[in-house]
């Protein structure tokens, strides 16, 4: 896909400097290194019409943001027939010592353990990814609450009953997600402070190639495109000059009229 105007230099130039935030900020707090994420945000000029969709749109990037073996994945199943806790981690343990999945929550627990807003705030923050069967992705929303999309961490829908499901949690873990948006604005996770340098610029690339995509008159809606880390500023990579206001020439009109 085509990005007139886009230079590529530029997005090199805010992850160096974004790396750099990230180490010297390591630095002054005297922590270990911490792993810091990185976001691309992309502004629109005008916002999508039309119903809200909450449904998460998959983004291929070259290098995953997590892998099977540290990723913080939790899995939703049901608790119906052999289909909950314990088929599901048998399952799993056929992937790389438990596919990435650190933890499998039935509906049941949904239900009890996880019913207060402060239980379901907690579960939210634990874990890098969701995951869930896609049967039970219309019984989801009510369960997990607001906080998983505020968070943008709706689960990720997999077919459990499909022979190649270990496939498709590689596949969930080796790619970034966005929201359609609501608004003009739009964030996704593309890259870690622990990556290479080109590796964060690679995956910036293909999550704004991504983005564009999915978003209506595709480049040509894009006002602006940030990189920020979770703690940093914005560091904008492209800019144009808004439009004329339409209130220009509605008043042109008047004056017109008016004669």
């Amino acid at each position: 896909m085509e990005l007139p105007g886009f230079k590529p230099q530029q997005l090199q130039k805010a992850v160096s400097s974004l790396l750099k935030f990230v180490g010297d900020a390591d630095k002054s707090t005297q922590l270990l290194e911490e792993d810091e994420v990185f976001h691309l945000v992309v502004s629109l000029k005008k916002a999508p019409v039309g119903p809200r969709k909450d449904k998460l749109i998959r983004i291929a990037i070259p290098h995953p943001l997590w892998t099977a073996e540290g990723a913080e994945v939790c899995l939703f199943v049901k608790d119906h027939k052999g289909e909950g806790h314990k088929a599901a981690k048998q399952r799993l343990a056929k992937l790389l010592k438990n596919g990435g999945v650190a933890k499998v929550v039935g509906l049941s627990k949904l239900r009890t353990k996880y019913e207060s807003h402060e239980a379901k705030r907690q579960l939210c923050g634990a874990y890098d990814l969701f995951l869930a069967d896609e049967r039970i992705i219309p019984s989801l929303p009510k369960l997990i609450g607001k906080a998983f999309f505020k968070k943008k961490k709706q689960p990720v829908p997999v077919d459990m009953r499909a022979a190649d499901f270990p496939k498709q949690v590689q596949a969930a873990l080796a790619a970034t997600y966005m929201t359609p948006p609501q608004g003009t604005c739009v964030s996704v996770r593309v890259a870690r402070s622990s990556m290479e340098q080109q590796q964060i610029v690679e995956n910036a690339m293909a999550a704004l190639r991504g983005v564009v995509g999915n978003i209506p008159k595709k480049w040509g809606n894009v006002q602006a495109v940030y990189l920020k880390t979770s703690e940093s500023m914005s560091l904008p990579v492209y800019q144009v000059l808004p439009e004329e206001p339409t209130k220009i020439a509605a008043q042109q009109q008047e004056e017109q009229d008016s004669q």
